[in-house]
């Protein structure tokens, strides 16, 4: 199964029913994480996610509301019985960042792999069995979007495995991408043992920056974009261009633009008391948008 949780839906501070916003993704028994703000274990563990299964963190930029619970992240980590490594992505800066805040949690039963991103480019990398890419947002400081691909294995027909001879050992090898060699010499290859492709499934995230156009480019066709929503009054549109932060509408525009399957507003202001308030004319705009609540979830396969 492919889990989505929402851990926390708040920007800036954490509040007593409210926490920061945080995406945890898992996909058979290995999960990676975005962002962790103040609270971000507590957040998760209200949710029974499995924090032993963090082997990635992503971290979009480093203003406090998305790095300072690092701490708390990694003793939790620790204390959850994790002993395998935890590789962090984030902007150029990254290591310095992490070996200050790490200052007041040494010995940890597991190593951190560091990996700062060029904060001019967009980049990609592979993290198990997804394709993941970063794109620069248009932040006050250098900040990075997120998408994650999982590209889904073809379906195995075990009888066009059978009709060419092929033993039982290298039916997994074969579902794997690989090709045999059986022992007659014959070259057996997925594509002959296999019954078509079957659809990607892309989760974007997307917070703190000013709507631009290439965010729509980034996430498109996304089965799911989780996007930053600060305030839900277009009032308040000069004081989010001044602050480098989106409205429910500025999300909504992009969601249609990208065309993606749904859309997960999150990223509220403190003083966004409900951010149910004007749902329905954002509806108006992109129809599948959802506001969610903390530990907000869904299975995608």
């Amino acid at each position: 199964m492919l889990d989505v949780i929402l851990g926390g839906t708040g920007g800036m501070m954490p509040l007593p029913k409210r926490f920061l916003t945080t995406l945890y993704v898992e996909l058979e028994g290995a999960a990676f994480l975005i962002d962790c703000g103040e609270g971000t274990q507590i957040a998760l563990k209200k949710t029974d996610c499995h924090l032993s299964s963090i082997d990635l963190l992503m971290i979009t930029h480093f203003h406090a509301d998305h790095i300072a619970g690092l701490p708390g992240l990694l003793l939790s980590l620790a204390n959850s019985g994790k002993t395998s490594k935890l590789t962090i992505f984030g902007p150029r800066g990254l290591r310095r960042i992490v070996e200050s805040l790490t200052v007041i949690c040494r010995d940890l039963p597991f190593k951190l792999e560091i990996n700062e991103l060029d904060t001019k480019d967009p980049a990609e990398f592979k993290w198990n069995n997804f394709t993941i890419n970063a794109l620069p947002l248009r932040h006050k400081i250098a900040c990075f979007g997120y998408f994650a691909e999982f590209k889904r294995k073809p379906i195995f027909n075990p009888k066009k495995a059978e009709a060419l001879g092929v033993p039982l050992k290298f039916y997994r090898v074969l579902h794997s991408g690989e090709s045999v060699t059986l022992e007659n010499g014959e070259t057996i290859t997925t594509q002959m043992v296999t019954d078509g492709k079957r659809d990607s499934v892309k989760i974007s995230y997307v917070t703190d920056t000013l709507p631009f156009s290439a965010i729509a480019d980034f996430a498109y066709g996304s089965d799911l974009f989780i996007c930053e929503g600060m305030y839900a009054d277009d009032e308040m549109k000069s004081k989010m261009q001044d602050k480098h932060h989106m409205l429910f509408s500025d999300a909504a525009k992009l969601a249609k633009e990208a065309e993606v399957k749904e859309l997960w507003l999150t990223h509220f202001s403190p003083a966004l008391v409900n951010p149910k308030e004007n749902i329905l004319e954002i509806k108006k705009i992109f129809e599948n948008t959802v506001i969610p609540y903390d530990g907000y979830s869904k299975t995608l396969l």
